[in-house]
């Protein structure tokens, strides 16, 4: 699976409550919670970002509290992926349950700059940046997790795989 975007940067420790501020966790709105996304970090980013943009951040990308309404707010933004040296655990699940593909990577801070493009592939873990030429390696996706993201996610696995024959 081949991705493809416009780089956002921001650095580290990005909590959950940067990424969608708690006074809109009273929807599951996805489209309203895209209009908010990142919006006490970068006020811009809900009007700039375009389908298939790629969030690259530093370490810890995701902390704070267990909410799904962040990676919500970034997949329904329109955000392809997230590149970061690192994630809360518990933020790098509930992405992944919902088909945000995130990529722990090393390099970030030395693969791109706000408005490069990266490419991505997440059978070999792949990340170039065609302008700089720069590159990193993140782990591959394989087997179940690969999977879950060409579904779309969890539930949409299990829907399809509980859907009758045809």
């Amino acid at each position: 699976m081949k991705l493809s975007g416009t780089v956002h940067k921001y650095g580290d420790n990005v909590d959950t409550d940067v990424i969608i501020p708690a006074r809109y966790l009273n929807t599951f709105d996805p489209t309203e919670l895209a209009r908010h996304c990142l919006e006490d970090l970068d006020p811009s980013f809900a009007g700039k970002v375009k389908p298939g943009d790629i969030i690259l951040a530093g370490a810890n990308f995701g902390c704070g509290s267990s909410r799904e309404h962040a990676p919500l707010a970034l997949k329904s933004s329109g955000v392809g992926c997230v590149v970061a040296r690192s994630f809360a655990r518990i933020f790098f699940r509930n992405a992944i349950n919902i088909g945000l593909p995130i990529l722990e990577c090393p390099t970030t801070s030395s693969l791109a700059e706000s408005g490069d493009r990266l490419e991505i592939e997440l059978e070999t873990g792949s990340i170039v940046n065609p302008t700089t030429g720069a590159s990193g390696q993140a782990a591959p996706y394989t087997g179940f997790i690969l999977e879950l993201i060409q579904a779309g996610g969890l539930i949409a696995r299990l829907r399809r795989d509980a859907a009758p024959a045809k």
